[in-house]
């Protein structure tokens, strides 16, 4: 990746611009995410938002080499409430099934057919509340029979999907657990309405470590993404902050480095998932900033990076609420704003 700034202006509906590439949905799309599979074509699944109990998601193809989109509509579910997660089995295995995970009022695997996708397993069950709506969740990739789940009353749960088994559940937070990120073996963090991120160690579930603590008193914490490639940084964002915060969990308690170039408020974070020190952030102001992580070789002591230029950036005319960096092609950023599914070449 080149070390230049970029404006991509966005494509209309009737003419294409280099490196960018637009689906439009029949609704407003809230979540997306990439499948990881070799053997399909390059697809997508997106979910919708609509005030309504009835939602959607629709699988997407896309072809890199025509740059068209292709859907089908055998392959659109009926999803109860908006999803406000959606993963593939995270595997490019393609002896694994076919699997994609939704969360919403609970988790729910499906099971995806050329011709269909049939509902394998609703996983529910609560120890604390009967208000459990899952607010996100992360599929293991270090072991994909793993799930853990963030939910509204304050318990994270790890799902055994190959037993459709509650594996584990634990009281995570002092209020609502807004989302959750894998950092390796057994080690999971999640963030919260109380403001903090939290570290847990399935080996002693009965403790927690608090790495970080937002400064602005009564704020959530509502992202939270854990670099894959590089399990010493993780990037947090709080309620109606233009600032990703870097942690680095070798210093607790100290960000690592505040990126604030954006004007409003940041919706959500993607790692790039191979080089490790790419991060995409997108915010209410319509654009798409790609970062650079660097990495000094040791723990920073004092936090740095407010005045951190974009090594890239993409606008649009809307604000952009959700984007992933594609898992198998790292030159790919999926975005989503309004009913528009946006494909990045960077």
């Amino acid at each position: 990746m080149d070390s230049v700034e970029v404006n991509f202006s966005m494509q209309s509906e009737t003419e294409a611009k280099a490196g960018v590439h637009t689906y439009v949905a029949q609704w407003p799309i809230a979540s997306l995410a990439w499948s990881m599979r070799r053997d399909k074509n390059p697809r997508f699944a997106i979910g919708s938002y609509l005030e309504e109990y009835t939602n959607k998601v629709e699988l997407v193809q896309f072809n890199y080499e025509t740059f068209n989109f292709t859907t089908d509509p055998r392959l659109v579910l009926d999803h109860p409430y908006a999803p406000t997660n959606i993963m593939f089995f995270p595997s490019e295995d393609d002896t694994n099934p076919d699997l994609m995970a939704t969360s919403g009022d609970n988790l729910r695997l499906w099971e995806i057919h050329e011709d269909h996708i049939q509902l394998k397993a609703p996983l529910i069950g609560n120890k604390v509340s009967d208000n459990s709506a899952v607010t996100s969740f992360d599929w293991a990739a270090f072991d994909p029979r793993l799930v853990a789940t963030s939910s509204v009353d304050t318990t994270c749960t790890i799902w055994d999907i190959e037993r459709e088994a509650m594996k584990a559940q634990l009281v995570a937070h002092d209020k609502e657990v807004y989302d959750i990120s894998w950092g390796g073996f057994n080690v999971f963090a999640s963030v919260s309405g109380d403001g903090s991120v939290r570290v847990f160690d399935l080996r002693d579930k009965e403790k927690s470590t608090i790495i970080y603590e937002n400064p602005v008193q009564d704020c959530p914490l509502l992202r939270l993404e854990w670099n894959k490639n590089d399990a010493r940084f993780m990037g947090t964002v709080g309620l109606e902050s233009n600032k990703v915060v870097i942690l680095d969990i070798r210093v607790p308690t100290t960000p690592y480095m505040e990126l604030s170039k954006h004007r409003t408020c940041v919706n959500a974070i993607s790692w790039s998932p191979e080089f490790g020190r790419h991060l995409c952030s997108v915010s209410d102001d319509g654009r798409a900033l790609i970062w650079e992580i660097m990495d000094t070789g040791f723990p920073s002591a004092s936090g740095s990076g407010s005045d951190v230029d974009p090594l890239m950036w993409y606008s649009s005319s809307a604000e952009i609420n959700h984007v992933r960096w594609s898992p198998l092609q790292i030159d790919w950023i999926a975005l989503a704003f309004f009913n528009h599914l946006q494909l990045l070449k960077v």
